[in-house]
């Protein structure tokens, strides 16, 4: 009881921190917004809807009250921000638009159209899907972090290493995309909720949330690795602790039923795009992925308009890409080898305890024989005492008898706390091959400055820093205290910088704005 208080207060605690921080970010980026102007220009990409029916059922917005605020709160849209924007309003009307998956947008229109609808009239609808946007990302990102308090609790066992990594969540280096229209605050709560619920059993919630996550961010279905190690983990424990291998079987097609279902908003959304773009067209036009046996209408988008693909961003001008994002790598390699060390060496532990009894036990025996040789010499010295040192001797063998019958005893219990151990460390194993996975994705794969805010979601950075700033070693100390000024250098750079973002410029997407202007 006094440990759910204890749990219940420091959650409060978290969720004030993170109200706090969004504040402190949302002040920062006004500040610098007033003080100078931004580097990207896309608001100003707002042209009426191409279909007349995208339009139907919106509210009629007429000349506003405050247009100079509806005009600032716009003005702030950008990046990728733009797109998301763009498509709350008017849908999927370009082949690009479908590298935004529907999730964020959805959101946003219904809000728009639902609590925020009374705005309209005093600063335009427009605004209001922004102030929607807003809105809805930083909500989502207090919730996150009371998420990610409660699985670091979970994992960790520790309440005091869960609120230190809850904190540094909080003022994580992407923070600025947790408070812009993005899609990271959607993705978090519902990546971290959905791992919290299957580590707490509740699988059904779990599975709906996973697969909600693959709608909000592509790298979403990688989270059907959690069900995957859910079921490995049943299925041992079913063969091995009890011989059942049936009951084995069915956990395996169980974690690959809910596996698959993560996949499903993902893949629905691809078929949904295959539907509009390709079909009712001549095969003379039809765009080249909707020509392949299986068509990848994602892939496609990334490679074709932002220039995705293995070592395609290896080049000499992306050198300062690769400096920004370095930080942030760092720690993902720091975090996944010393985790990596940990579970090896909570695996190494019942060898070095066998080791310890084979040494311990001749000793003992050692021990027992020294001590009878010198009582036997005693009693020959000096026959008068003879008595008096077998009972002394008597008195050690029963001694020695007890704490044997004691040792015996407690040996189950040492057992039980190692098997304890072996357990709660193992939990953190799909954690780390996430991060590995992405970790290699974002520096092999991807634009390589995006990794900042692509690995941001992932608890092993914050229990790792954690960890580090009470270690008992000095410089591990110091490179903690130096994670803390890199995140927040980053909580005071980035709302000037701009956020970095998928939208490279290519010439694709350049004609494709200009055709926008015109």
């Amino acid at each position: 009881m006094r440990r759910k208080k204890v749990e219940g207060s420091e959650e409060r605690l978290v969720l004030r921190i993170a109200l706090l921080a969004r504040l402190l970010l949302l002040t920062l980026i006004v500040l610098w917004r007033l003080l100078f102007l931004p580097y990207d220009t896309s608001a100003s990409l707002n042209p009426s809807c191409l279909s007349a029916a995208a339009g139907d059922g919106l509210p009629k917005t007429g000349a506003v009250r405050w247009p100079r605020v509806g005009a600032a709160i716009e003005a702030s849209v950008v990046w990728d921000g733009v797109y998301f924007v763009r498509i709350a309003e008017c849908g999927y009307e370009y082949e690009q638009t479908y590298a935004f998956l529907p999730l964020l947008p959805a959101c946003i229109a219904l809000l728009s159209r639902s609590v925020f609808v009374p705005l309209v009239p005093i600063i335009g609808y427009r605004a209001v899907l922004a102030l929607s946007g807003y809105a809805l990302s930083n909500l989502a990102f207090l919730l996150a972090a009371v998420l990610f308090y409660r699985l670091s609790v979970l994992v960790l066992k520790d309440t005091a290493a869960a609120l230190r990594s809850s904190v540094l969540f909080c003022f994580n280096p992407a923070s600025i995309f947790y408070s812009s229209i993005y899609s990271e605050s959607l993705y978090a709560l519902l990546s971290l909720g959905g791992i919290y619920f299957i580590f707490s059993d509740a699988n059904t919630v779990a599975m709906l949330l996973l697969a909600l996550s693959g709608s909000a961010r592509s790298n979403g279905a990688l989270n059907a690795g959690y069900f995957c190690f859910q079921a490995l983990k049943l299925a041992y424990d079913a063969i091995i602790h009890k011989k059942n291998h049936i009951l084995a079987a069915q956990a395996i097609v169980t974690g690959a039923i809910r596996s698959i279902f993560i996949f499903v908003p993902f893949i629905a959304f691809q078929a949904y795009g295959y539907l509009n773009i390709c079909l009712g067209g001549s095969s003379d036009e039809l765009r080249p992925w909707c020509k392949q046996r299986v068509p990848n209408l994602y892939g496609f988008l990334q490679s074709h308009y932002w220039g995705v693909g293995f070592l395609r961003y290896f080049q000499v001008k992306q050198l300062p890409n690769f400096l920004l994002a370095s930080p942030i790598l760092s720690l993902a390699v720091c975090s996944i080898i010393h985790y990596s060390s940990l579970l090896h060496g909570t695996f190494q532990l019942p060898h070095v305890h066998e080791e310890n009894d084979m040494v311990t036990t001749p000793k003992s025996v050692e021990t027992s024989k020294s001590s009878e040789a010198i009582c036997a010499s005693m009693n020959n010295l000096s026959s008068r005492n003879a008595q008096g040192h077998h009972k002394i001797k008597q008195r050690k063998q029963e001694r020695n008898k007890k704490d044997s019958e004691s040792i015996q005893e407690l040996r189950p219990l040492v057992q039980v706390l190692q098997s304890k151990q072996r357990l709660d460390s193992i939990l953190l194993l799909p954690f780390i091959l996430h991060l590995a996975f992405m970790t290699f994705t974002s520096l092999f794969v991807m634009h390589v400055q995006v990794s900042t805010r692509f690995l941001s979601a992932s608890p092993p950075l914050y229990w790792f820093a954690s960890h580090l700033l009470i270690s008992t070693n000095t410089t591990s100390r110091r490179w903690g205290y130096l994670i803390c000024v890199y995140f927040a250098s980053y909580q005071w750079l980035l709302p000037y910088l701009d956020p970095t973002s998928d939208v490279a410029r290519t010439p694709e997407l350049m004609e494709h704005q200009s055709y926008l202007k015109q």
